[in-house]
């Protein structure tokens, strides 16, 4: 339980200073900003993949395509880490900047709200003792965070922006650099698990409501 609680603060405060960062790179256009922002995603997601490992080890449930996702968002970090400063970059910097900031939002508003659907749901005995926080949508919070699902949808918008842009700027004939068709198909990947798996959710639970309405 310790180890769990560690694991939230750890998410709560990085997520906050990743948010002020990525605030601070809309206002101020400074490659030493964007350096350090790109160094603390990085870090933030190698850091959260070990010690999701290590809580599923101890008896969480986290599993499918969450876990998978930061393994994901880790390797998206690093291409973007050791994207050279250039032309392309520059097209695409206030961009990524914003999806970080708004994926930051996201983040802080969806760990606020699932501590306190856990903490009722635990109370009420529906939940295990080792459930964390995390990211999308899952069938626990159907009642109390369906809310968010709009702005769920909203950010997984903007990774298929995100991966259009990049493809588009792949294709002109200055893009030299490799990290911006693999940065494509990476948010595009984003994009089609997010969907996909939040989209299986809320499928899953309008037909157990349907199946409740009609058998008495």
């Amino acid at each position: 339980m310790k180890y769990k609680e560690e694991y939230e603060r750890f998410k709560l405060t990085v997520t906050v200073i990743i948010l002020i960062l990525s605030a601070q790179s809309i206002l101020f256009s400074y490659r030493v900003l964007d350096a350090i922002l790109h160094f603390l995603l990085v870090w933030y997601y190698c850091t959260l993949t070990i010690r999701e490992s290590i809580l599923v080890i101890n008896g969480s449930r986290m599993k499918g395509w969450w876990r998978i996702n930061h393994f994901i968002a880790t390797i998206q970090a690093g291409v973007i880490i050791v994207w050279p400063d250039g032309f392309m970059y520059d097209q695409f910097r206030k961009q990524f900047t914003l999806y970080t900031c708004y994926t930051s939002i996201l983040q802080f508003l969806q760990f606020n709200y699932q501590q306190g659907c856990l903490y009722r749901l635990r109370a009420l005995g529906e939940r295990h003792k080792m459930d964390i926080t995390i990211e999308g949508f899952h069938s626990w919070m159907w009642k109390g965070l369906s809310f968010l699902l709009p702005f769920l949808y909203i950010g997984y918008i903007f990774q298929l922006y995100n991966a259009y842009t990049l493809y588009n700027l792949s294709k002109d004939e200055k893009c030299v650099e490799w990290q911006v068709f693999v940065s494509a198909v990476i948010f595009f990947i984003l994009f089609l698990g997010n969907t996909f798996t939040t989209s299986r959710v809320i499928h899953q639970k309008l037909t157990e409501k349907i199946v409740k309405t009609l058998i008495p």
